[in-house]
Formats: C-alpha cells, structure tokens, sequence
C-alpha cells in the first residue's frame, strides 16, 4: 500500500481575543485509508502567556502514519480551541481544519478559525454568564455540507509545521 507520514507540530496561536488557550485537535481520514500508527487526535496544554505576548505556544507533537489505497479521502486536520477563564470554566475560542499538505517536504500551514455567531439574547447571555455558542454537531468543522449555512465571526490563526514523507504511490499507482 502507499504510505503517508505526517511528523511536526501544532506550534501555536495568534489573533485570538482570549488568553489562556488550549486546542483539541484530530485527524479525519477516508475510508480507504488506514492508520498504522500514531494518535488521530489530542490536546495541547493550557498556555498562560505573559501580558503583550501576541499569541500562545504549544509545541504539540503530531506523528501519524498512513497506508492509502486511493487518494479519496485525504486528511485532513481539524481543530477547536479553548480558553480558560480565572475560574477555569473553558469557553469555545474557535473552530478551523486544513487539509493534509499534499507534496513531500516542510510546510508552515496557517488555520483560519472561526466561531458561530449567536443570536442577541445568546450574546447577551455569553457576556454576563459565560457560555459562548458552539456547534451541535462537530462534523460540521470538517466536511463541507452544512457549514455554508453558519453565520460565523473571525476567530484567530493556529500555526502547524509539518513534514509530509509519501512512500509507493506511483509504485501501487495512486496519483499525488
């Protein structure tokens, strides 16, 4: 079977308005393809950064491998990022996905997130109480059809640096 590694790291954040963020993250993948080894998902640790640093630091690892017996169902990285409050209640601070770069070699990739708008009473409620609106349904973060319909705000950036190594596509002629 062709092979995929994906090696690098979910190196951080910027452009978000909270402090004190942490990011789950997963990897979705079609069905015609296999993780060998690896985890398909985590969490970072919580970043306190100190006042004026423009962003957190994760430096989370990301190591995952794949056998592929057709190009469908590339994947793809999705991510939601969480703050803490003083208390430490967590609070949606945005969602994003990338694809999987597809040519071998180092990639920066920069995520766009972005969260739901509420209504005004939703709002209202978020400002004094806490409790920002979050998606039903996390699948929406990843596959393209409902999401169009969301009305969203700008979230901020999660920064990744990753190593792509393919191995035997043209060998078992899968096309990159």
């Amino acid at each position: 079977m062709a092979e995929l590694h994906i090696v690098g790291e979910i190196v951080g954040a910027v452009g978000f308005e909270d402090k004190n963020l942490f990011c789950k993250w997963g990897v979705e993948a079609g069905s015609m393809w296999d993780l060998v080894e690896g985890e398909a998902g985590g969490q970072t640790h919580c970043d306190y950064p100190p006042e004026g640093e423009p962003g957190v630091v994760w430096s989370h690892p990301v190591d995952l491998h794949y056998a592929a017996k057709s190009l469908v169902g590339w994947p793809k990285m999705w991510f939601q990022v969480w703050c803490l409050d003083q208390h430490g209640a967590k609070d949606l601070s945005g969602y994003g996905f990338c694809h999987v770069p597809t040519s071998a070699g180092m990639h920066d990739v920069d995520v766009v997130t972005w969260c739901p708008e509420g209504t005004a009473m939703e709002n209202l409620t978020a400002f004094f109480v806490g409790g920002r609106p979050r998606l039903k349904f996390e699948e929406v973060i990843h596959s393209p059809g409902d999401r169009f319909r969301l009305q969203t705000k700008a979230g901020g950036v999660v920064k990744l640096h990753l190593g792509i190594c393919v191995k035997d596509f043209d060998k078992y002629n899968v096309a990159h």
